[in-house]
């Protein structure tokens, strides 16, 4: 792979040449239709049904989720089928001449709907569906399918304009390759292509079934079940190939380049599995009274924390009550994972200004036509989608916002509502650098509650609120990027881009919400540990015990001086630190290994643990190991 690709490469990014340029399809025909009515009624299909599916099955443990790739596969027979049975007549309406049938389904078409199925459920669900839950079942605070739809909506759609407005820096450069987008390029051409496989470069390998059972024969041993259980434990044992638990919580490992999958491991080993147990038998931060790893929280007797002992009747915080009842306590790893997420913040900061501060001021000022790539070269034959579309976008989701907070009891001022967005504007390139390079999206969740837990204080609802606008809109946003970078592989007009993203997104909202009232009026005992279908909720579960540590609690009671948490905060220094002595021994030793070291991904990479364990993040990056590297 060449130096250019490299987020941690010292030397300045070349932009006049990328793997994009070989690895992507170039295949250039403007006579190729994109904007059909075969792509839109397939894409919205999709839509509908990704976005129903990813709901329900999101309320339960493990999680399945039906991702845009089976898009993929499953529309090309669809249209396929579509252009040999529908008719081909042409119609001309307001001077526009349009067929139900256009022709052979071709590329542009289907990546118009694999674009509007990552547009409206690449992420899974709706982040304010997690907000919704906690509000509803946890706080039993309702304010119906009005606000409903209003959250969700300006929570899925404001990074849109974040993305169009940020096209100039991540995805017109050659350097920004979103790894993701090669491997669906390469789909797209296989696909349509037909080419048969080369018996030479498969050496005529097939896969065979792996059994491999393990019984332990100390089920009530306390050590063993910290170490290698999979609900409360470490679960250290990475024996799963069973791919919806491969990735309930990470995306496909087959996506993500080598060296990022090394960075993530390295995390893995070092803080997560070294540093959580030296805490848990030690003694550190009350731990061997707790669970290994659980997205819980606990009172002094070790019970779940019961938050309705401390609120008022207006969902703010009681003092008294709470200095009578107890401190909050965290399962070892939960507790870790906020102070990797410290860390996580500050590296991104530092390292982007070390490694990537010279390309972002030259793309500044360059124009759109200096070192461009091959793939910028075609799309400049289109017309662009102009940057006043996205703006207008951001300016009508920024007032329904403002309308959302401010109409209902949400206790998010106007002016935390502008900040959440200040936070979101100033990280969205730092991470899109790093998710272009490396696949890999480093999250604002706990920064944005950290940051709210001292600027509103006891309000658990305005955290729950501010902490979705500032995440997800860059969240979001970059899923809207990777997109627009597909679209620039595929040679897929920007203004028909542009549509289909904000109507799949939009309409994917209606049905999440559909879904979701359905799936809470329907299912006896949702979100609770009893469910006999499983359906607890463990997003939700995680959502509310946030809530309860930054919002209600507030940070200043469990990470400040006399907080029993108060050493995560050195993760802030360690964060800024280390992305430092990484530059200088890169430039000390160009070529050594340290240039391939990515301090935000090493902090970073395991934010899902938990409710995601060490046997899931090490299956998946055996697996991605394997096909990225061995293979």
């Amino acid at each position: 792979m060449p130096k250019s690709v490299l987020p941690s490469e010292v030397s300045a990014l070349r932009p006049k040449q990328s793997p994009s340029d070989t690895n992507s399809s170039v295949d250039y025909d403007d006579k190729v239709p994109a904007n059909t009515i075969r792509a839109w009624v397939i894409g919205m299909t999709w839509t509908t049904i990704g976005s129903a599916i990813n709901m329900l099955f999101s309320l339960r443990n493990p999680s399945i989720y039906l991702t845009p790739v089976v898009t993929l596969l499953l529309s090309y027979p669809t249209g396929v089928a579509w252009a040999a049975v529908m008719p081909t007549r042409r119609f001309k309406t307001f001077g526009i001449t349009w067929s139900l049938n256009p022709g052979p389904f071709n590329m542009k078409e289907h990546a118009v709907i694999v674009i509007m199925a990552n547009a409206s459920f690449g992420g899974s669900t709706a982040y304010s569906t997690d907000v919704l839950l906690a509000q509803e079942v946890y706080y039993k605070q309702k304010f119906g399918w009005g606000y409903q739809l209003l959250l969700t909506i300006t929570c899925q759609m404001l990074g849109l304009g974040l993305a169009g407005l940020t096209r100039t820096w991540l995805v017109e450069p050659a350097a920004m390759i979103w790894p993701s987008n090669l491997v669906t390029t390469t789909l797209f051409e296989t696909i349509h292509t037909k080419t048969a496989p080369d018996a030479v470069k498969t050496s005529g390998w097939t896969m065979g079934r792996y059994k491999w059972f393990l019984i332990v024969m100390s089920p009530n041993n306390v050590v063993v079940n910290q170490l290698f259980g999979g609900i409360s434990g470490l679960s250290l044992i990475p024996i799963t190939f069973d791919w919806s638990t491969l990735t309930a919580f990470i995306y496909s490992p087959l996506v993500y380049p080598f060296h990022a999958i090394a960075n993530t491991v390295v995390g893995l080993v070092v803080f997560v599995i070294i540093t959580s147990i030296g805490i848990h038998y030690t003694g550190a931060l009350y731990s061997e009274y707790l669970p290994m790893s659980t997205s819980g929280s606990f009172d002094n007797t070790g019970h779940p924390y019961n938050v309705s002992m401390i609120l008022n009747d207006d969902y703010t915080l009681n003092d008294e009550k709470y200095k009578a009842y107890s401190p909050l306590f965290l399962s070892t790893t939960f507790g870790l994972t906020y102070g990797l997420s410290f860390a996580t913040i500050a590296a991104l900061v530092v390292h982007t200004g070390l490694f990537n501060g010279k390309q972002i001021w030259r793309q500044f000022r360059a124009s759109r036509e200096e070192g461009a790539d091959v793939h910028m070269r075609m799309m400049l034959k289109y017309r662009d989608a102009p940057a006043w579309w996205y703006g207008a976008s951001f300016v009508v989701m920024f007032a329904l916002g403002l309308v959302t907070c401010l109409v209902w009891d949400t206790h998010l001022t106007w002016w935390g509502f502008i900040v959440a967005l200040l936070i979101s504007l100033f990280f969205y390139l730092p991470i899109g650098i790093v998710q272009a390079t490396t696949n890999v999206q480093l999250g604002l969740n706990v920064i944005t509650e950290f940051i709210v837990g001292y600027m509103l204080p006891g309000r658990p609802l305005a955290m729950m609120m501010f902490k979705m606008y500032g995440y997800i809109t860059v969240y979001q946003g970059l899923y809207f990027t990777q997109d627009l970078k597909l679209a620039h592989y595929m040679k897929v007009p920007q203004r028909t881009i542009f549509w289909a993203m904000f109507i799949a997104t939009l309409w994917s909202c209606f049905v999440q919400i559909a879904v979701y009232n359905w799936a809470l009026g329907n299912f006896d005992g949702v979100c609770t540990p009893e469910q006999p279908d499983r359906y607890t909720c463990p997003g939700a579960q995680v959502f509310f015990t946030a809530s309860v540590i930054w919002g209600l609690i507030g940070p200043d009671r469990v990470y400040g001086t006399n907080g029993i948490y108060h050493c995560m905060e050195y993760f802030f220094i360690l964060g800024a630190g280390l992305p430092v002595l990484v530059y200088f021994l890169a430039r000390r030793y160009p070529r050594s290994i340290i240039r391939f070291i990515n301090t935000p991904v090493v902090f970073g990479g395991t934010g899902n643990i938990p409710p995601a364990t060490v046997m899931i993040y090490a299956s998946w990056a055996f697996v991605g190991t394997m096909f990225n590297k061995v293979i």
